[in-house]
C-alpha cells in the first residue's frame, strides 16, 4: 500500500480532498469538478478509500464520498517540527520589520514645473507638436519627425 505523502503527490487526489473538504459528494458530482472519466475518478477514489482518506457511504443508488480526517492528522503530526522551523522564521521576520520604520499609506511626489496642478497618473504620451490623437512613437508622428530632420 501507498505512503500517506504518495497518495498525496498526485494533484488530482487533492483536489479530490479539496473538494470533500466542503461536503461530502457523489461520484457524479467529482467527475464533474474535476471534469474526468467516470473511471479516472474511481481510480483515484479507490486509492483515497484504501489509504483511509476517504470512506464511501451508499445511499440508494448513489455512493456518497466524505473526507476522514485522521490520516491528514497524521501527516500534520509528521510536519509540525519543520512547521515549528518555518514559525521561527516568520517570527523573526516579524521582529525585524517591525523595527523598520512605518512608510506614509501614500507617496506625494515633489512637483515639477510642468505636472504643477496636474493628478498624479500616466504621463500623456502627446508630444507638444503632435495632434491631441497622435501619441508620440506613432506612425504618424515618426513621419513628422522625418520631415522635420
Amino acid at each position: 500500500m501507498a505512503t500517506h505523502f504518495e497518495v498525496l503527490a498526485e494533484p488530482t487526489r487533492r483536489r479530490i480532498l479539496d473538494l470533500l473538504l466542503e461536503r461530502p459528494r457523489s461520484v457524479g458530482e467529482l467527475v464533474d469538478q474535476l471534469q474526468l472519466s467516470q473511471p479516472g475518478t474511481s481510480k483515484h477514489l479507490r486509492v483515497l478509500r484504501e489509504s483511509g482518506f476517504v470512506r464511501v457511504r451508499q445511499d440508494a443508488q448513489r455512493r456518497w464520498y466524505e473526507l476522514r480526517p485522521e490520516p491528514l492528522a497524521e501527516v500534520d503530526a509528521w510536519l509540525a517540527p519543520y512547521r515549528r522551523l518555518w514559525e521561527n522564521r516568520l517570527d523573526a521576520l516579524e521582529r525585524h520589520l517591525d523595527t523598520m520604520p512605518d512608510l506614509p499609506d501614500s507617496f506625494d511626489l515633489p512637483d515639477s514645473p510642468d505636472s504643477a496642478g496636474s493628478p498624479p497618473g500616466p504621463v500623456d504620451a502627446a508630444t507638444p507638436d503632435a495632434p491631441a490623437d497622435s501619441p508620440a512613437g506613432s506612425p504618424a508622428e515618426h513621419r513628422r519627425q522625418r520631415r522635420t530632420d
